[in-house]
């Protein structure tokens, strides 16, 4: 069967992928390509008069250069670029969102973010790609270490959530991060976080938040155990008359979850790995994906599988459904792990991690044709435009195809002179594409003449809720308070799919504590009507809260956080939990902490309550720990610490205070700070021995120009404090604000760490 693989005028297509205004998409704020897939979520344009070759010597078809570091996929909207980007070394080394003229390509404006306290090395930054908003034209991007941001298309910072402080998101060495989507009035974004309660285990989490005020909306945990981190970019679509979106995810599931609530509705599992390459919806039946890893059913790696999309839960059934291997169309044994399949009518175009470029029938899985490329791939995704595939490998070779029945012929091959690892993208006859050196803006003279109309979109009418109220939304979903604190939230009616039947409900919101939950705790907070209101003498604590009214109900979980001055001895703690495995009394840590209770225990440490660092769990052999507001800033910390280990071995512990580490490394026999270990890590040698209590202390301090700096001191706990620090750090871009916390590392979960007597007060 042969089809227009577009849709001329575009108005389904587009209701994919773009947020969709009440009012006519004529008057929304931005036109463009928006975000990194395209607005058929798929990696193809119907653009029209674009380049078959290209000349970076004689300057052919080259409109201009910018030279700046990327890996991701610049987005286009009103006549500019955004793009994300990278330069900078050691601990000058900075993240960009950068703003371009799409016709000259001078700069506009930029926003710089630091790294902190992430894993990230091999100079992976910047895998990710900026979303614009179709209404207001804000830009979200989510950078390496988790910030996530939204700026206005002139560059004014509107919002932006810390995810590592604020939810426990956890960072990779890979450092992917993705694409945004949005839908309507939610800007969606994910990562594997470990938070507190049931979002404690780690795992691959989703999160919409309200695109202009930056209020969680809701949260999802649609998989299991992550192998892996993803980034791929969810597929919006319609199923069964409410909103979702597809993806993969890093615990190897292909996944459907209700957009509008975050209710995950399949799953389907088919790999041991992440899955990290973006998926493919055909003909609304079938969702394709491919991956790179071990395959749960063989021990043969890589896969390229259809599933049908009828799977749905049962009425008054919660989900979600696990597919089996009865709901798979088809399979082909093609192995790609980051690089994302474009879709062209029937027609998928993957390129494998070999370097094949593969055709493959949508239909039935058949392998059309395949022709070799390079000896490999990573990462980067081919653009279909104008009949032609542009593909960029890692290699740094740029391929302009054209495409017949049986193959592809090569139009041009360019190489660029750096790695590629981002997918081109195109708009109003000019491509776009990123190298690891420069950015790059091709296009035919007097490009420009091809712009795509945009429909004149309405809202589809699907959106509308209907019926009755049979759930309630509570907005914020979860949210955090200081002692002293009042905050609103809002209580949203919803129907049976999830679409708004009454934005203000008039409902009883009270303490609810959730019958699995294994910690039986309340927040320290009141609701007055729909404010929650912290005293100022409230405990640090946390819990939920059910809304309740015509029979309908919603929850919302929030924290109390410390205040300044704070302090922590475990004192109070009641160890009546018995340990698995040595029946060793036990209690949990405080639940308001971020990611302790896997991490954490505390026990009675030589008559004396103090935190142990767990060791039934190699995967947290490291443990950052956050129990504070992640906008604290100019604060001194303290804390005291044990180490366990031998003359080999030895265990690290150590205090965060404002996104900087101070650390007793005991295999080296140092005090080190760091904010990231490839960029800020400075030591001095400092002689202490395990099963001895040693206090840790240490200060920022930032000034008016933005710089700072750090100090550190340890001594014996029995003895005087010191006068003088034992290491003062400089930074040129100091971290202005940042979560007080705790962290230990146990080399393969061998050897404890001890922490008690935490202290925190304002410098």
């Amino acid at each position: 069967m042969k089809r227009n693989f577009l849709l001329a005028t575009s108005a389904a297509a587009l209701l994919f992928g773009l947020s969709v205004n009440p009012a006519d998409a004529a008057k929304a704020k931005a036109t463009g390509w928006l975000n990194w897939r395209g607005p058929h979520q798929t990696g193809a344009s119907d653009e029209t008069n674009l380049p078959d070759e290209i000349d970076l010597k004689t300057g052919k078809n080259v409109l201009w250069k910018y030279d700046i570091t990327g890996s991701g996929a610049p987005t286009i909207a009103n006549g500019k670029v955004y793009t994300f980007a990278v330069r900078g070394e050691g601990q000058d080394l900075r993240e960009y969102l950068l703003c371009l003229d799409a016709a000259t390509g001078e700069r506009i404006w930029e926003a710089a973010f630091n790294d902190y306290l992430s894993d990230i090395v091999y100079e992976r930054y910047a895998i990710g790609s900026p979303t614009v908003d179709a209404e207001t034209g804000n830009v979200y991007l989510q950078t390496t270490c988790g910030r996530f941001v939204c700026y206005s298309g002139d560059g004014k910072p509107l919002w932006e959530h810390s995810l590592m402080e604020r939810f426990g998101r956890l960072t990779f060495p890979n450092g992917r991060t993705g694409s945004a989507i949005i839908d309507d009035d939610l800007v969606i974004t994910r990562g594997i976080t470990s938070y507190w309660g049931a979002d404690g285990p780690a795992r691959d989490r989703f999160y919409a938040f309200n695109k202009k005020n930056g209020e969680l909306v809701w949260s999802s945990t649609p998989g299991t155990g992550p192998k892996d981190s993803s980034f791929a970019t969810p597929v919006l679509a319609w199923k069964n008359g409410k909103r979702v979106f597809y993806t993969g995810t890093g615990c190897g599931n292909l996944v459907c979850v209700n957009a509008r609530t975050g209710e995950p509705i399949f799953r389907y599992h088919f790999s041991f790995g992440g899955v990290n390459s973006s998926v493919l919806l055909h003909d609304n039946d079938k969702l394709i994906a491919v991956h790179g890893k071990e395959n749960v059913d063989t021990s043969e790696v890589g896969r390229m599988v259809a599933i049908s999309l009828k799977a749905e839960p049962k009425a008054g059934e919660k989900g979600p459904v696990v597919l089996t291997r009865n709901d798979e169309l088809w399979r082909q044994p093609l192995v790609m792990f980051t690089s994302s399949p474009t879709l062209v009518g029937d027609r998928i175009y993957q390129v494998t991690h070999t370097g094949e470029l593969e055709c493959v029938d949508a239909n039935t899985g058949k392998i059309l044709w395949h022709q070799k490329l390079a000896s490999g791939q990573l990462h980067a995704s081919p653009l279909y435009a104008d009949g032609k595939l542009y593909v960029p490998m890692g290699n740094g070779d740029f391929y302009i195809l054209k495409l017949k029945d049986d193959g592809a012929e090569i139009l041009d091959k360019e190489t660029m002179g750096a790695t590629l690892l981002g997918a081109p993208t195109v708009w109003n006859g000019r491509i776009y594409l990123h190298t690891k050196k420069s950015l790059y803006c091709f296009a035919k003279p007097g490009a420009g003449a091809s712009t795509p109309k945009v429909a004149n979109l309405k809202r589809d009418p699907r959106r509308n809720g209907k019926g009755e109220i049979t759930s309630l939304q509570i907005v914020p979903s979860d949210l955090v308070l200081n002692p002293g604190d009042t905050k609103r939230v809002k209580v949203v009616g919803l129907d049976s799919r999830g679409f708004v039947l009454k934005k203000n409900v008039e409902a009883t919101i009270d303490n609810f504590i959730p019958p699995t939950a294994k910690v039986k705790a309340e927040m320290d907070a009141k609701f007055n009507k729909n404010a929650l209101v912290a005293k100022q003498d409230a405990k640090v604590s946390a819990g939920a809260f059910k809304a309740q009214a015509a029979g309908a109900s919603g929850v919302m979980r929030g924290r109390v956080l410390p205040g300044f001055p704070f302090k922590e001895d475990f004192e109070g703690a009641k160890l009546t939990v018995d340990h698995v495995g040595d029946g060793v009394k036990f209690a949990y840590p405080p639940l308001a902490w971020i990611g302790a209770r896997f991490k954490w225990e505390i026990r009675d440490i030589d008559g004396t309550k103090a935190l142990a660092k767990t060791l039934d769990r190699v995967l947290f052999q490291r443990a950052i720990t956050f129990f504070g507001d992640p906008n604290s800033s100019s604060y001194t910390m303290q804390a005291d610490i044990m180490t366990d280990g031998n003359r080999r071995m030895k265990s690290n512990g150590g205090i965060i205070n404002q996104r900087y580490f101070a650390i007793l490394d005991g295999n080296w026999q140092r005090l080190e700070i760091i904010s990231n270990q490839d960029r800020i890590k400075e030591g001095v040698p400092f002689k202490w021995s395990p099963k001895k209590w040693y206090t840790l202390k240490s200060r920022v301090d930032v000034a008016a120009d933005g710089s700072g700096v750090i100090r550190a001191k340890a001594w014996l706990r029995d003895e005087a404090e010191p006068e003088a620090w034992n290491i003062e750090v400089k930074h040129k871009n100091a971290h202005v604000s940042g979560s007080p916390g705790i962290y230990g590392f146990s080399p393969q979960a061998q050897y404890h760490v001890y922490v008690d007597n935490i202290k925190m007060e304002k410098n």
